[in-house]
């Protein structure tokens, strides 16, 4: 059998941007895209810690160090400046192999 599991995430990062007039995704600061696994173009669940919403979009690089999480399009309906969020991705494994496996967590302070 083939279940899914948490594949990464980042904790408690956040939001930093919205920009409403741009095609839906959201820009992630290059280094927390490396630390974690996330892949430029991969889809990501983004979970708002301040008012409850859930969506998901697509992750693109934002300039290494800039620390950027912004919420575009649709997506910036979802958040404001300032909200937490949790940036989760996930992918499928042996369910054999889940005891072993490990997401990366990558929690911002």
């Amino acid at each position: 059998m083939i279940i899914t599991v948490l594949k990464a995430k980042i904790h408690r990062v956040p939001v930093t941007h919205t920009e409403i007039d741009y095609e839906g995704s959201c820009a992630i600061d290059i280094n927390y895209l490396e630390k974690t696994g996330i892949k430029p173009n991969e889809q990501i669940h983004i979970y708002n810690l301040n008012n409850g919403e859930r969506l998901i979009t697509y992750a693109f690089e934002a300039k290494r160090g800039s620390k950027i999480i912004s919420m575009n399009g649709a997506a910036a309906l979802k958040a404001s400046i300032g909200d937490l969020v949790i940036i989760a991705a996930y992918g499928q494994i042996k369910d054999e192999e889940s005891s072993i496996h490990t997401p990366k967590v990558l929690t911002i302070k």
